[in-house]
């Protein structure tokens, strides 16, 4: 039997016992090593359950202050870093990056607007040529290549998934703009204010409280192969690699290494789910918001075998039908399984971090069966 910590109401006793099921009886045999899940309805912290241990060995429990990398899903963060950067009137959606990253302009890229790069429509999912993986650790580096790259389909034709170039595009012009870098905004403006355990780059000192994770057993199903897919999910030098974990965890990544606890997920998507609120504090105001959440681009994307609809860094319900019963709620997945959600229409946010990472690129099955159960239980 399970040792369930944490939150429950007794209306949420089914999402409790979905929770327990995914211990014990997971879809596919995906059973859970270690999980999380947070609820926040109208921005208040309304269920929070948490069990198994944070370590493969299984000598270590599994806590409320243990901290899970999410790769992807902090793209969700990243978005809304990028909205409040609008929101104070630095950028704006429409205007085109080159007019504060002038560089970025090379290769046909000039016209290029912030929305459009926030709805992975850039064409820089990944580099034209194999590079060494230690390379993600020079941003400069990095970003040198990536603004002189050709686009490898018309800018604003298509969407094709940035896995984690995103981040370094969207953090370059965050950093042009703001004068910070994303990681030390992050901390300054919401992590440390609002009391949410969340860090893009996180410091040494902290490393003994991320939980381990066992990698999937199989390959996610990208559909058929070509060069884009293999820039950038197949090509040796398509993620970082080569300086071990601790360098990893420090680096600033926003689109792959953010690493936190599901409750302070549930909270920051709050600012989506509560119409631009922080604990009551206005954050975004309705404009910044609805621009944020403003369908992008629709269609087959050309690196994830979806069709998904794009907001300004955030995935729409509407096509993939993962975060809920509303069409208009928006939220991010993660490699292995992780996702944070916010629904406007109700209030609510989500998340949901775990251990035992699974193939599935968008709507892991154990999250998809916790969030049925929870607007079940609504």
């Amino acid at each position: 039997m399970t040792d369930i910590n944490g939150l429950c109401p007794d209306r949420f006793a089914p999402v409790r016992d979905a929770f327990a099921a995914n211990f014990t009886d997971a879809p596919e045999g995906l059973n859970e090593l270690a999980a999380r899940f947070s609820v926040c309805v109208d921005g208040e912290l309304i269920l929070d359950l948490w069990a198994g241990h944070a370590d493969t060995a299984r000598s270590r429990p599994f806590e409320a202050d243990t901290l899970v990398p999410v790769f992807s899903t902090g793209k969700s963060v990243m978005s809304l870093m990028i909205a409040s950067a609008v929101e104070r009137g630095l950028i704006a959606y429409d205007q085109p990056v080159a007019e504060v990253w002038p560089e970025f302009g090379q290769a046909g890229k000039d016209r290029l607007t912030l929305a459009q790069l926030m709805s992975h429509q850039a064409g820089l999912p990944g580099f034209s040529e194999t590079i060494d993986p230690s390379l993600w650790f020079d941003r400069e580096a990095v970003l040198d290549r990536l603004a002189a790259q050709a686009p490898m389909w018309p800018p604003g034709t298509a969407s094709g998934y940035h896995p984690i170039t995103i981040g370094f595009l969207a953090g370059e012009v965050f950093r042009r703009v703001d004068g910070r870098s994303m990681g030390q905004a992050l901390r300054q403006d919401f992590a440390d204010p609002y009391g949410l355990d969340l860090w893009i780059g996180l410091p040494e000192d902290r490393h003994d409280r991320v939980a381990q994770l066992r990698k999937p057993t199989a390959a996610p199903d990208l559909g058929t192969i070509d060069a884009i897919k293999r820039s950038a999910f197949l090509d040796r030098g398509s993620s970082p690699g080569g300086r071990g974990s601790a360098e990893w965890r420090m680096a600033e990544i926003p689109s792959a290494n953010l690493h936190g606890r599901a409750d302070a997920l549930a909270r920051i998507l709050g600012i989506i789910a509560t119409g631009g609120l922080m604990d009551g504090k206005r954050v975004l105001s309705g404009l910044t918001l609805a621009q944020l959440l403003e369908e992008r681009i629709r269609g087959a994307d050309l690196v994830v075998p979806f069709e998904m609809s794009w907001a300004a860094g955030l995935m729409r319900n509407e096509t993939l039908k993962v975060f809920g019963a509303n069409p208009e709620a928006v939220g991010h997945s993660g490699w292995g399984g992780s996702m944070a959600m916010a629904d406007p229409a109700r209030g609510v946010s989500a998340a949901y971090v775990m251990t035992r990472q699974s193939p599935h690129l968008i709507g892991d099955p154990r999250s998809v069966r916790l969030v049925e159960a929870l607007y079940a239980a609504l």
